[in-house]
């Protein structure tokens, strides 16, 4: 199979190239070289690159940062899929497209009865981020049903692993951690430590995404998540025990967001029932690549 991933030199899209070029697939990489709003750009891109399946990674994706500037958030997350659509309708080689949601767009839960989130609970996004994924995944349901286009969308709720910006909780904190093992501190500043979320390995999200692509359903939306959640205090504790640290941990109002989700927990079953894809990764394994892999940087 020939692929081509927006995006593709961020963290997600590194791991999944790597999962694809195991499997055999060729390959072809788009990042910051091709403005993902501009769709002549967009048109040539995907025309030289002939793909069999998109991957549409690329996005602004930091929630907190959202807030900051929506209306980029918007531009690139909504038009950019809007033009990433329209290209593969044109390129010629009639590529499956898999487009990249969020969890984020389910918003707040305080009912637990609710939980865990199926594909059909009710959207309520809280933040500019959130709003810009449900905005684009109107767009994969209108090219679906307006032009036969075999595309589908991925809600992945929280992953992590190894070379993850420390714009996120979990490489933040094992950062913070080897940061003050090297220069002798005793604490640490944290955010909102209460908030719980489901995590999964980002090279067990990558292998979802690579399944989907092949036994997906066009316009149907599939969930990427593990099914448990966990309180981002356990996910510290976890990594200070891996550390060998005794760190006092420090909430920093600045690093809390103005609009927090407190729980997220998702049902895979839809996924599953497709791929009979399940996570293999534990979260001790993963939370020790991320702890090894900060160890390894000079930062």
């Amino acid at each position: 199979m020939r692929s081509l991933i927006t995006g593709g030199r961020g963290f997600v899209g590194q791991w999944l190239a790597a999962h694809l070029r195991s499997l055999g697939d060729e390959v072809v990489v788009i990042d910051l070289e091709v403005d993902v709003t501009d769709p002549a750009a967009v048109l040539a891109a995907l025309t030289a690159a002939a793909p069999d399946a998109v991957y549409h990674l690329a996005a602004m994706t930091h929630v907190g940062e959202s807030w900051d500037d929506p209306l980029k958030v918007l531009e690139v997350n909504v038009l950019g899929t809007a033009v990433l659509l329209a290209a593969a309708r044109q390129c010629g080689s009639d590529p499956r497209v898999l487009v990249t949601s969020s969890a984020e767009v389910y918003g707040a839960v305080t009912d637990p009865s609710k939980l865990p989130l199926r594909e059909d609970s009710p959207t309520a996004p809280l933040t500019p981020y959130a709003a810009s994924k449900l905005a684009a995944e109107a767009f994969v349901d209108q090219a679906v049903r307006g032009h036969g286009q075999h595309a589908i969308t991925v809600r992945p709720f929280n992953h992590i692993g190894p070379g993850q910006t420390p714009n996120f909780a979990v490489p933040a904190l094992a950062k913070r951690i080897v940061a003050a093992e090297r220069r002798g501190a005793d604490a640490i500043v944290v955010g909102n430590l209460s908030a719980r979320r489901d995590f999964t390995d980002v090279r067990d999200v990558v292998r979802a995404y690579r399944l989907l692509v092949e036994s997906g359903t066009p316009g149907t939306v599939y969930n990427v998540c593990s099914g448990h959640d966990v309180a981002i205090q356990e996910i510290a504790d976890q990594l200070l025990a891996l550390a060998g640290a005794s760190l006092h941990l420090e909430v920093d109002p600045a690093l809390v967001r103005p609009v927090e989700v407190p729980e997220l927990r998702g049902d895979p079953s839809r996924l599953q029932g497709v791929t009979s894809w399940k996570p293999e990764i534990p979260l001790a394994q993963t939370l020790a690549d991320v702890l090894g892999y900060w160890r390894g940087t000079a930062d």
